[in-house]
Protein backbone atom coordinates (compact mmCIF):
# COMPACT_ATOMS: atom_id res chain seq x y z
CA UNK A 1 0.00 0.00 0.00
CA UNK A 2 0.96 3.53 -1.19
CA UNK A 3 1.29 5.99 1.94
CA UNK A 4 2.32 9.54 0.95
CA UNK A 5 4.09 11.49 3.59
CA UNK A 6 1.92 12.96 5.27
CA UNK A 7 -21.85 11.39 33.11
CA UNK A 8 -22.66 12.10 35.61
CA UNK A 9 -20.35 10.15 37.50
CA UNK A 10 -20.55 10.28 41.34
CA UNK A 11 -17.42 9.38 43.08
CA UNK A 12 -15.97 11.04 45.85
CA UNK A 13 -13.32 14.33 45.42
CA UNK A 14 -10.29 12.03 46.77
CA UNK A 15 -11.18 10.12 44.02
CA UNK A 16 -10.67 12.18 41.43
CA UNK A 17 -7.64 13.78 42.54
CA UNK A 18 -5.95 10.51 42.67
CA UNK A 19 -7.41 9.81 39.37
CA UNK A 20 -5.25 12.00 38.19
CA UNK A 21 -2.03 9.97 38.84
CA UNK A 22 -2.14 8.70 35.62
CA UNK A 23 -0.22 11.36 34.46
CA UNK A 24 2.52 9.75 36.68
CA UNK A 25 2.55 7.07 34.47
CA UNK A 26 2.57 8.81 31.77
CA UNK A 27 5.47 10.81 32.83
CA UNK A 28 7.41 7.70 32.82
CA UNK A 29 6.85 7.31 29.06
CA UNK A 30 7.11 10.90 27.63
CA UNK A 31 8.71 13.89 27.59
CA UNK A 32 8.14 16.54 30.47
CA UNK A 33 7.46 20.12 29.50
CA UNK A 34 7.22 22.46 32.60
CA UNK A 35 3.20 22.19 33.13
CA UNK A 36 3.84 18.24 33.17
CA UNK A 37 6.36 18.20 35.30
CA UNK A 38 4.41 20.95 37.23
CA UNK A 39 1.47 18.36 37.38
CA UNK A 40 3.70 15.55 38.31
CA UNK A 41 5.28 17.41 41.32
CA UNK A 42 0.83 18.19 42.57
CA UNK A 43 -0.20 14.69 41.86
CA UNK A 44 3.03 13.33 43.98
CA UNK A 45 1.80 16.07 46.81
CA UNK A 46 -1.85 14.53 46.92
CA UNK A 47 -0.99 10.83 47.08
CA UNK A 48 2.07 11.43 49.62
CA UNK A 49 -1.06 13.64 51.43
CA UNK A 50 -3.84 10.42 51.01
CA UNK A 51 -0.86 7.96 52.32
CA UNK A 52 0.76 9.90 55.43
CA UNK A 53 -2.91 12.25 56.73
CA UNK A 54 -5.55 10.73 55.45
CA UNK A 55 -8.05 9.00 58.42
CA UNK A 56 -8.37 5.40 56.63
CA UNK A 57 -5.83 3.02 55.31
CA UNK A 58 -6.38 3.31 51.85
CA UNK A 59 -5.00 1.55 48.68
CA UNK A 60 -3.42 4.21 46.20
CA UNK A 61 -3.72 1.32 43.51
CA UNK A 62 -7.20 0.77 43.99
CA UNK A 63 -8.20 4.19 43.74
CA UNK A 64 -5.98 4.67 40.39
CA UNK A 65 -7.75 1.71 39.02
CA UNK A 66 -11.64 2.85 39.55
CA UNK A 67 -10.84 5.90 38.75
CA UNK A 68 -8.40 6.30 35.82
CA UNK A 69 -11.61 5.03 33.61
CA UNK A 70 -13.39 8.25 34.43
CA UNK A 71 -10.83 10.46 34.32
CA UNK A 72 -10.83 9.32 30.51
CA UNK A 73 -14.31 8.95 29.87
CA UNK A 74 -14.04 12.93 30.11
CA UNK A 75 -12.27 12.85 27.06
CA UNK A 76 -14.43 11.05 24.24
CA UNK A 77 -16.36 7.76 24.07
CA UNK A 78 -13.38 5.44 22.81
CA UNK A 79 -10.65 6.43 24.77
CA UNK A 80 -10.41 3.74 27.24
CA UNK A 81 -8.08 1.96 30.14
CA UNK A 82 -7.14 -1.68 29.66
CA UNK A 83 -6.14 -3.59 33.07
CA UNK A 84 -3.62 -5.80 32.20
CA UNK A 85 -5.96 -8.80 31.81
CA UNK A 86 -8.72 -6.65 30.06
CA UNK A 87 -5.72 -6.05 27.60
CA UNK A 88 -5.40 -9.93 27.30
CA UNK A 89 -8.81 -10.63 26.91
CA UNK A 90 -9.55 -7.88 24.08
CA UNK A 91 -6.27 -8.95 22.08
CA UNK A 92 -7.90 -12.55 22.43
CA UNK A 93 -10.63 -11.27 20.82
CA UNK A 94 -9.11 -10.38 17.74
CA UNK A 95 -6.23 -12.90 17.52
CA UNK A 96 -7.03 -15.98 19.17
CA UNK A 97 -8.97 -18.52 20.73
CA UNK A 98 -10.35 -18.86 24.09
CA UNK A 99 -13.19 -20.56 26.09
CA UNK A 100 -16.43 -18.44 26.89
CA UNK A 101 -20.03 -17.54 26.01
CA UNK A 102 -19.25 -15.71 22.66
CA UNK A 103 -20.45 -12.01 23.47
CA UNK A 104 -18.89 -8.77 23.47
CA UNK A 105 -19.93 -6.25 26.04
CA UNK A 106 -19.73 -2.52 27.14
CA UNK A 107 -20.15 -1.42 30.86
CA UNK A 108 -23.07 1.48 30.75
CA UNK A 109 -24.02 2.93 34.59
CA UNK A 110 -22.84 0.33 36.07
CA UNK A 111 -24.92 -2.47 33.75
CA UNK A 112 -23.18 -5.37 31.58
CA UNK A 113 -24.48 -4.34 27.83
CA UNK A 114 -24.14 -6.88 25.30
CA UNK A 115 -22.85 -5.12 22.43
CA UNK A 116 -22.60 -8.24 20.42
CA UNK A 117 -23.34 -11.79 20.20
CA UNK A 118 -20.49 -13.77 18.17
CA UNK A 119 -21.81 -16.02 15.26
CA UNK A 120 -21.97 -19.45 16.21
CA UNK A 121 -21.10 -19.08 19.47
CA UNK A 122 -22.38 -20.53 22.68
CA UNK A 123 -24.65 -17.50 23.54
CA UNK A 124 -26.54 -17.16 20.16
CA UNK A 125 -27.48 -20.97 20.36
CA UNK A 126 -29.37 -20.12 23.18
CA UNK A 127 -30.98 -16.77 22.26
CA UNK A 128 -29.07 -13.92 23.41
CA UNK A 129 -29.44 -10.84 21.11
CA UNK A 130 -27.41 -7.63 20.94
CA UNK A 131 -28.80 -4.92 23.18
CA UNK A 132 -29.30 -7.43 26.26
CA UNK A 133 -28.67 -6.02 29.47
CA UNK A 134 -26.86 -8.91 31.90
CA UNK A 135 -28.24 -8.59 35.49
CA UNK A 136 -27.40 -11.43 37.43
CA UNK A 137 -24.65 -14.31 36.37
CA UNK A 138 -25.12 -17.27 38.46
CA UNK A 139 -28.19 -15.88 40.70
CA UNK A 140 -25.33 -13.17 41.94
CA UNK A 141 -26.38 -9.29 41.03
CA UNK A 142 -23.80 -8.25 38.31
CA UNK A 143 -24.17 -4.39 38.29
CA UNK A 144 -22.97 -1.45 39.95
CA UNK A 145 -19.41 0.00 40.69
CA UNK A 146 -17.76 -3.35 41.46
CA UNK A 147 -18.13 -4.60 38.13
CA UNK A 148 -15.39 -3.66 36.55
CA UNK A 149 -14.82 -5.52 32.62
CA UNK A 150 -11.87 -7.60 34.42
CA UNK A 151 -14.94 -9.02 36.94
CA UNK A 152 -17.00 -9.31 34.21
CA UNK A 153 -14.78 -11.41 32.33
CA UNK A 154 -13.62 -13.44 35.13
CA UNK A 155 -17.23 -14.46 36.10
CA UNK A 156 -17.71 -15.11 32.25
CA UNK A 157 -15.28 -16.89 30.95
CA UNK A 158 -14.70 -20.51 32.11
CA UNK A 159 -13.53 -23.87 31.54
CA UNK A 160 -15.29 -25.30 28.19
CA UNK A 161 -18.29 -27.29 28.94
CA UNK A 162 -19.05 -25.64 32.28
CA UNK A 163 -22.01 -23.50 32.51
CA UNK A 164 -23.43 -20.10 33.55
CA UNK A 165 -26.82 -18.57 34.36
CA UNK A 166 -27.48 -15.41 33.02
CA UNK A 167 -30.24 -13.58 33.88
CA UNK A 168 -31.53 -10.44 31.15
CA UNK A 169 -32.98 -7.68 31.06
CA UNK A 170 -34.97 -6.98 27.14
CA UNK A 171 -35.98 -3.68 26.46
CA UNK A 172 -39.14 -5.42 24.67
CA UNK A 173 -40.40 -7.36 27.80
CA UNK A 174 -40.69 -6.22 31.75
CA UNK A 175 -39.87 -9.83 32.56
CA UNK A 176 -35.98 -11.46 33.83
CA UNK A 177 -35.17 -13.81 31.18
CA UNK A 178 -33.10 -16.53 32.46
CA UNK A 179 -30.48 -17.92 29.83
CA UNK A 180 -28.34 -20.94 31.20
CA UNK A 181 -25.29 -20.71 28.56
CA UNK A 182 -22.44 -23.53 28.26
CA UNK A 183 -19.14 -22.10 28.01
CA UNK A 184 -17.25 -23.21 24.25
CA UNK A 185 -14.50 -22.37 22.31
CA UNK A 186 -15.25 -18.78 20.69
CA UNK A 187 -15.29 -18.78 17.01
CA UNK A 188 -12.96 -16.46 15.87
CA UNK A 189 -13.07 -16.48 12.40
CA UNK A 190 -13.96 -12.92 10.44
CA UNK A 191 -15.55 -14.44 7.31
CA UNK A 192 -19.02 -16.01 8.73
CA UNK A 193 -19.91 -17.43 5.16
CA UNK A 194 -19.47 -16.98 2.08
CA UNK A 195 -21.62 -18.67 -0.86
CA UNK A 196 -23.00 -18.11 -4.42
CA UNK A 197 -26.50 -16.35 -4.15
CA UNK A 198 -27.09 -16.98 -8.09
CA UNK A 199 -24.90 -17.81 -11.31
CA UNK A 200 -22.59 -14.50 -11.11
CA UNK A 201 -23.14 -13.13 -7.47
CA UNK A 202 -21.44 -13.92 -4.17
CA UNK A 203 -22.00 -13.13 -0.85
CA UNK A 204 -19.22 -12.73 2.05
CA UNK A 205 -20.11 -12.07 5.50
CA UNK A 206 -17.83 -10.36 7.79
CA UNK A 207 -18.41 -9.95 11.32
CA UNK A 208 -15.01 -8.12 12.38
CA UNK A 209 -11.64 -6.68 10.93
CA UNK A 210 -9.29 -9.14 12.98
CA UNK A 211 -5.92 -9.74 12.50
CA UNK A 212 -6.00 -12.65 9.79
CA UNK A 213 -9.50 -10.57 8.42
CA UNK A 214 -8.06 -9.82 4.96
CA UNK A 215 -6.34 -13.49 4.54
CA UNK A 216 -10.01 -14.85 4.98
CA UNK A 217 -11.70 -12.51 2.73
CA UNK A 218 -9.61 -12.85 -0.42
CA UNK A 219 -9.71 -16.45 0.03
CA UNK A 220 -14.05 -15.88 -0.06
CA UNK A 221 -13.56 -13.74 -3.35
CA UNK A 222 -11.05 -15.89 -5.08
CA UNK A 223 -13.59 -19.20 -4.32
CA UNK A 224 -16.48 -17.20 -5.31
CA UNK A 225 -14.56 -16.36 -8.25
CA UNK A 226 -13.81 -20.15 -9.15
CA UNK A 227 -17.96 -20.68 -9.10
CA UNK A 228 -18.36 -17.74 -11.38
CA UNK A 229 -19.31 -14.35 -9.24
CA UNK A 230 -18.39 -11.19 -11.45
CA UNK A 231 -20.35 -9.25 -8.72
CA UNK A 232 -20.55 -9.16 -4.66
CA UNK A 233 -22.57 -8.41 -1.80
CA UNK A 234 -20.59 -7.67 1.02
CA UNK A 235 -22.32 -8.12 4.28
CA UNK A 236 -20.97 -5.78 7.28
CA UNK A 237 -23.96 -5.64 9.52
CA UNK A 238 -23.48 -5.95 13.13
CA UNK A 239 -19.71 -5.42 12.35
CA UNK A 240 -18.16 -3.60 15.05
CA UNK A 241 -14.70 -2.85 13.17
CA UNK A 242 -11.27 -3.63 14.53
CA UNK A 243 -7.76 -3.29 12.54
CA UNK A 244 -8.35 -0.12 10.29
CA UNK A 245 -5.03 -1.61 8.25
CA UNK A 246 -7.65 -5.25 7.37
CA UNK A 247 -10.52 -2.52 6.09
CA UNK A 248 -7.48 -0.48 4.03
CA UNK A 249 -5.94 -4.05 2.40
CA UNK A 250 -9.69 -5.27 1.50
CA UNK A 251 -10.92 -2.22 -0.24
CA UNK A 252 -7.56 -2.22 -1.90
CA UNK A 253 -8.95 -5.41 -3.77
CA UNK A 254 -11.72 -3.13 -5.84
CA UNK A 255 -10.01 -0.06 -6.92
CA UNK A 256 -7.89 1.29 -9.40
CA UNK A 257 -4.08 2.71 -8.82
CA UNK A 258 -3.83 5.72 -6.86
CA UNK A 259 -7.50 6.25 -5.09
CA UNK A 260 -7.73 7.89 -1.88
CA UNK A 261 -8.99 5.26 0.95
CA UNK A 262 -8.83 6.89 3.94
CA UNK A 263 -6.62 10.03 5.60
CA UNK A 264 -6.07 10.46 9.42
CA UNK A 265 -5.55 13.94 11.15
CA UNK A 266 -3.95 14.49 14.48
CA UNK A 267 -2.73 17.02 16.83
CA UNK A 268 0.51 15.92 16.06
CA UNK A 269 1.42 15.52 12.52
CA UNK A 270 3.07 12.27 13.20
CA UNK A 271 -0.54 10.84 13.53
CA UNK A 272 -1.76 12.47 10.13
CA UNK A 273 -1.65 9.87 7.29
CA UNK A 274 -2.97 9.45 3.40
CA UNK A 275 -3.64 5.89 2.35
CA UNK A 276 -4.07 5.35 -1.60
CA UNK A 277 -4.98 2.01 -3.37
CA UNK A 278 -1.74 0.32 -5.09
CA UNK A 279 -3.92 -0.74 -7.82
CA UNK A 280 -2.96 -4.11 -7.66
CA UNK A 281 -5.90 -5.18 -6.12
CA UNK A 282 -7.59 -7.61 -8.52
CA UNK A 283 -11.34 -7.44 -8.47
CA UNK A 284 -11.27 -3.72 -9.57
CA UNK A 285 -13.94 -4.07 -12.39
CA UNK A 286 -16.38 -6.49 -10.34
CA UNK A 287 -19.50 -4.78 -8.99
CA UNK A 288 -19.74 -4.73 -5.56
CA UNK A 289 -22.60 -3.99 -2.52
CA UNK A 290 -21.87 -3.56 0.61
CA UNK A 291 -24.57 -3.95 3.50
CA UNK A 292 -24.60 -1.65 6.59
CA UNK A 293 -26.91 -0.94 9.57
CA UNK A 294 -26.38 1.02 12.72
CA UNK A 295 -24.15 -1.43 14.38
CA UNK A 296 -21.62 -1.11 11.72
CA UNK A 297 -18.92 0.95 12.94
CA UNK A 298 -15.10 2.34 12.71
CA UNK A 299 -13.14 -0.30 9.83
CA UNK A 300 -16.35 -1.15 8.32
CA UNK A 301 -17.46 2.53 8.16
CA UNK A 302 -13.78 3.12 6.48
CA UNK A 303 -14.59 0.06 3.83
CA UNK A 304 -17.90 1.62 3.17
CA UNK A 305 -16.85 5.30 3.01
CA UNK A 306 -13.81 4.55 0.91
CA UNK A 307 -16.25 2.20 -2.00
CA UNK A 308 -19.11 4.94 -1.84
CA UNK A 309 -16.64 7.92 -2.08
CA UNK A 310 -15.06 6.84 -4.94
CA UNK A 311 -18.45 5.59 -6.54
CA UNK A 312 -16.79 2.44 -6.58
CA UNK A 313 -19.80 0.38 -4.99
CA UNK A 314 -23.43 0.91 -3.69
CA UNK A 315 -23.87 1.08 -0.06
CA UNK A 316 -27.29 -0.55 0.70
CA UNK A 317 -29.37 -0.70 4.13
CA UNK A 318 -29.06 1.59 7.38
CA UNK A 319 -27.44 4.72 8.31
CA UNK A 320 -24.54 3.18 9.97
CA UNK A 321 -22.89 3.61 14.04
CA UNK A 322 -20.89 6.90 13.06
CA UNK A 323 -17.42 5.96 14.77
CA UNK A 324 -14.12 7.98 12.88
CA UNK A 325 -11.76 8.53 15.94
CA UNK A 326 -8.55 6.40 15.49
CA UNK A 327 -7.13 5.03 18.81
CA UNK A 328 -3.16 4.38 19.80
CA UNK A 329 -2.37 2.00 22.26
CA UNK A 330 -0.27 2.97 25.16
CA UNK A 331 1.19 -0.41 27.42
CA UNK A 332 1.96 1.32 30.92
CA UNK A 333 4.73 -0.68 33.18
CA UNK A 334 2.39 -2.93 34.67
CA UNK A 335 1.13 -4.14 31.27
CA UNK A 336 -2.04 -2.26 31.49
CA UNK A 337 -2.88 -0.13 28.60
CA UNK A 338 -4.52 2.87 27.70
CA UNK A 339 -5.67 3.51 23.94
CA UNK A 340 -6.14 6.81 23.53
CA UNK A 341 -7.63 9.02 20.85
CA UNK A 342 -4.82 10.42 18.38
CA UNK A 343 -6.63 11.47 15.07
CA UNK A 344 -9.83 11.07 13.55
CA UNK A 345 -9.90 9.99 10.12
CA UNK A 346 -11.95 11.06 6.94
CA UNK A 347 -13.25 9.19 4.14
CA UNK A 348 -11.97 9.49 0.75
CA UNK A 349 -14.41 13.04 0.38
CA UNK A 350 -13.09 14.65 3.31
CA UNK A 351 -16.12 13.85 5.56
CA UNK A 352 -15.28 12.67 9.34
CA UNK A 353 -18.30 10.42 9.88
CA UNK A 354 -18.26 10.61 13.74
CA UNK A 355 -21.65 11.25 15.80
CA UNK A 356 -21.38 14.05 18.22
CA UNK A 357 -20.29 13.02 21.88
CA UNK A 358 -20.68 16.36 23.47
CA UNK A 359 -23.56 15.82 25.18
CA UNK A 360 -21.78 12.57 27.37
CA UNK A 361 -21.37 8.95 27.21
CA UNK A 362 -24.83 8.41 28.43
CA UNK A 363 -26.65 10.22 25.29
CA UNK A 364 -23.98 8.88 23.39
CA UNK A 365 -24.86 5.40 24.06
CA UNK A 366 -28.27 5.95 23.46
CA UNK A 367 -27.89 7.29 20.42
CA UNK A 368 -28.64 4.18 18.46
CA UNK A 369 -32.08 3.11 20.80
CA UNK A 370 -33.26 6.73 19.49
CA UNK A 371 -32.91 5.82 16.14
CA UNK A 372 -35.58 3.31 16.79
CA UNK A 373 -37.84 5.81 18.53
CA UNK A 374 -37.65 8.68 16.25
CA UNK A 375 -38.51 5.81 13.29
CA UNK A 376 -35.61 6.38 11.14
CA UNK A 377 -35.10 2.74 10.92
CA UNK A 378 -38.59 2.57 9.46
CA UNK A 379 -38.36 5.26 7.19
CA UNK A 380 -35.92 7.01 5.33
CA UNK A 381 -37.14 11.07 5.92
CA UNK A 382 -37.02 10.03 9.62
CA UNK A 383 -32.96 9.82 8.98
CA UNK A 384 -30.58 12.07 10.80
CA UNK A 385 -28.49 13.79 8.44
CA UNK A 386 -26.46 17.13 9.08
CA UNK A 387 -26.76 19.05 5.95
CA UNK A 388 -24.33 21.39 7.54
CA UNK A 389 -21.43 19.02 6.60
CA UNK A 390 -21.88 18.38 3.12
CA UNK A 391 -18.93 16.71 0.38
CA UNK A 392 -18.92 15.45 -2.94
CA UNK A 393 -17.32 11.72 -3.97
CA UNK A 394 -15.49 11.13 -7.00
CA UNK A 395 -18.13 11.71 -9.99
CA UNK A 396 -19.98 14.41 -7.90
CA UNK A 397 -22.69 12.92 -5.60
CA UNK A 398 -23.74 14.71 -2.63
CA UNK A 399 -22.39 12.62 0.52
CA UNK A 400 -23.25 13.87 4.32
CA UNK A 401 -20.42 13.56 7.37
CA UNK A 402 -21.29 14.13 10.85
CA UNK A 403 -23.05 10.79 11.70
CA UNK A 404 -22.26 7.44 10.26
CA UNK A 405 -22.09 6.69 6.50
CA UNK A 406 -25.57 7.48 5.15
CA UNK A 407 -26.57 4.60 2.68
CA UNK A 408 -26.93 4.91 -1.43
CA UNK A 409 -30.39 2.59 -1.10
CA UNK A 410 -31.71 2.90 2.29
CA UNK A 411 -33.77 -0.60 3.37
CA UNK A 412 -36.38 -0.18 5.66
CA UNK A 413 -35.99 -2.65 8.50
CA UNK A 414 -38.80 -5.46 8.33
CA UNK A 415 -41.04 -6.22 10.85
CA UNK A 416 -43.02 -8.59 8.81
CA UNK A 417 -44.10 -11.44 10.55
CA UNK A 418 -42.85 -9.61 14.17
CA UNK A 419 -46.03 -10.74 16.30
CA UNK A 420 -46.18 -10.82 20.11
CA UNK A 421 -45.97 -14.54 19.95
CA UNK A 422 -42.78 -14.22 18.19
CA UNK A 423 -41.07 -11.99 20.45
CA UNK A 424 -42.27 -14.06 22.86
CA UNK A 425 -40.62 -17.42 21.85
CA UNK A 426 -37.23 -15.27 20.40
CA UNK A 427 -37.30 -13.36 24.10
CA UNK A 428 -36.90 -17.04 25.39
CA UNK A 429 -34.49 -18.67 23.49
CA UNK A 430 -37.12 -21.55 22.14
CA UNK A 431 -36.01 -21.27 18.25
CA UNK A 432 -32.78 -21.96 19.50
CA UNK A 433 -33.41 -24.28 21.56
CA UNK A 434 -35.66 -26.20 19.17
CA UNK A 435 -33.46 -26.41 16.45
CA UNK A 436 -30.78 -27.49 18.75
CA UNK A 437 -33.48 -30.31 19.89
CA UNK A 438 -34.20 -31.58 16.34
CA UNK A 439 -30.55 -31.76 15.41
CA UNK A 440 -29.92 -33.90 18.61
CA UNK A 441 -33.44 -35.87 17.90
CA UNK A 442 -32.38 -37.02 14.12
CA UNK A 443 -28.59 -36.73 14.65
CA UNK A 444 -28.49 -39.73 12.66
CA UNK A 445 -30.25 -39.00 9.24
CA UNK A 446 -28.76 -35.39 9.58
CA UNK A 447 -25.02 -37.12 9.54
CA UNK A 448 -25.50 -38.60 6.71
CA UNK A 449 -26.62 -35.58 4.62
CA UNK A 450 -23.58 -33.80 2.56
CA UNK A 451 -24.83 -30.38 2.76
CA UNK A 452 -28.34 -27.84 4.09
CA UNK A 453 -29.59 -28.43 0.55
CA UNK A 454 -30.11 -31.69 0.57
CA UNK A 455 -31.54 -31.07 4.38
CA UNK A 456 -33.82 -28.85 2.60
CA UNK A 457 -35.42 -31.40 0.14
CA UNK A 458 -35.80 -33.74 3.25
CA UNK A 459 -37.18 -31.58 5.98
CA UNK A 460 -40.78 -32.17 7.22
CA UNK A 461 -43.52 -29.34 5.56
CA UNK A 462 -43.62 -26.41 6.84
CA UNK A 463 -46.79 -26.49 8.05
CA UNK A 464 -45.41 -29.91 10.49
CA UNK A 465 -42.35 -27.78 11.13
CA UNK A 466 -44.41 -25.01 12.50
CA UNK A 467 -47.41 -27.51 14.51
CA UNK A 468 -44.15 -29.03 16.04
CA UNK A 469 -42.53 -26.23 17.07
CA UNK A 470 -45.97 -25.03 18.64
CA UNK A 471 -45.93 -28.03 20.66
CA UNK A 472 -42.77 -27.31 21.92
CA UNK A 473 -42.92 -23.58 23.19
CA UNK A 474 -46.42 -24.62 24.62
CA UNK A 475 -44.36 -27.28 26.61
CA UNK A 476 -42.27 -24.51 27.46
CA UNK A 477 -44.73 -22.35 28.88
CA UNK A 478 -45.72 -20.07 25.99
CA UNK A 479 -49.32 -21.31 24.94
CA UNK A 480 -49.75 -21.52 21.24
CA UNK A 481 -51.83 -18.28 19.60
CA UNK A 482 -52.55 -19.14 16.39
CA UNK A 483 -53.79 -16.05 14.95
CA UNK A 484 -50.50 -15.06 15.76
CA UNK A 485 -48.30 -17.78 14.92
CA UNK A 486 -50.12 -17.88 11.37
CA UNK A 487 -48.85 -13.98 11.17
CA UNK A 488 -45.14 -14.97 11.70
CA UNK A 489 -44.97 -18.78 9.94
CA UNK A 490 -42.80 -17.72 7.76
CA UNK A 491 -40.34 -15.91 9.82
CA UNK A 492 -40.60 -18.99 12.08
CA UNK A 493 -40.17 -21.55 9.72
CA UNK A 494 -36.95 -19.70 8.05
CA UNK A 495 -35.49 -19.22 10.82
CA UNK A 496 -35.94 -22.51 12.50
CA UNK A 497 -34.10 -24.23 8.94
CA UNK A 498 -31.30 -21.77 9.25
CA UNK A 499 -30.41 -22.18 12.57
CA UNK A 500 -30.90 -26.77 12.28
CA UNK A 501 -29.00 -26.30 9.50
CA UNK A 502 -26.18 -23.75 11.11
CA UNK A 503 -26.00 -26.60 14.07
CA UNK A 504 -25.78 -29.08 11.71
CA UNK A 505 -23.74 -28.04 8.79
CA UNK A 506 -22.12 -24.74 10.64
CA UNK A 507 -22.51 -20.74 9.39
CA UNK A 508 -21.73 -21.61 6.21
CA UNK A 509 -25.57 -23.23 5.85
CA UNK A 510 -26.81 -20.40 7.93
CA UNK A 511 -26.96 -17.52 5.70
CA UNK A 512 -27.88 -19.16 2.34
CA UNK A 513 -31.12 -19.61 4.01
CA UNK A 514 -31.71 -16.98 5.92
CA UNK A 515 -30.93 -14.77 2.90
CA UNK A 516 -33.87 -15.39 1.17
CA UNK A 517 -36.05 -13.85 3.47
CA UNK A 518 -33.26 -10.86 3.98
CA UNK A 519 -35.18 -7.54 2.77
CA UNK A 520 -31.61 -5.90 2.52
CA UNK A 521 -30.05 -9.03 0.70
CA UNK A 522 -32.75 -9.11 -1.88
CA UNK A 523 -32.58 -5.60 -2.26
CA UNK A 524 -28.65 -5.39 -2.77
CA UNK A 525 -29.32 -8.16 -5.69
CA UNK A 526 -31.78 -6.33 -6.84
CA UNK A 527 -29.69 -2.91 -7.63
CA UNK A 528 -26.82 -5.17 -8.66
CA UNK A 529 -29.29 -6.85 -11.58
CA UNK A 530 -30.06 -3.32 -12.50
CA UNK A 531 -26.43 -2.42 -12.75
CA UNK A 532 -26.84 0.13 -10.23
CA UNK A 533 -23.75 -0.66 -8.46
CA UNK A 534 -21.97 -0.21 -11.33
CA UNK A 535 -18.55 1.87 -12.09
CA UNK A 536 -19.17 4.71 -11.93
CA UNK A 537 -22.45 4.27 -10.40
CA UNK A 538 -25.49 5.24 -12.05
CA UNK A 539 -28.09 7.33 -10.49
Amino acid sequence: MNKKPTKELFWIPIAIAVAMAVGLFFGLRFPHDNKVAENDRKLNAILNLIAQDYVDNTNLNDLIELSIPEILGYLDPHTSYFTAEDLQAATDDLNGTFSGIGISFVMVNDTIGVVEVLSGGPSEKVGLMAGDQIITIDDSIATGSKMTNAEVMKRLRGAKGTKVKLGIKRQNTKKTLTFTVTRGDIPVNSVDAYYMIDKITGYIKVNQFGRHTYDEFITALAGLADEGAERYIIDLRSNGGGFMEMAVLMVNEFLPADQPIVFTKGRDSQDDSEVWSDGNGSFQDAEVAVLIDEFSASASEIFAGALQDNDRGLIVGCRSFGKGLVQKEYVLPDQSAIRLTTARYYTPSGRCIQKDYKEGMLNYEKEVLERYLNGELYSRDSMKIDKNQVFTTLFGRTVYGGGGIVPDLFVARDTTGITSYYIDVANAGLLQRYAFNYCNNHRSSLSKMEDYTEFLSTVPSDEALLKDFADFAASNGIAPRWYYINLSSDLIVTNLKALIARDTFGSQAFYPILNRKDNTVLAALKALNQHKAAYPIRD
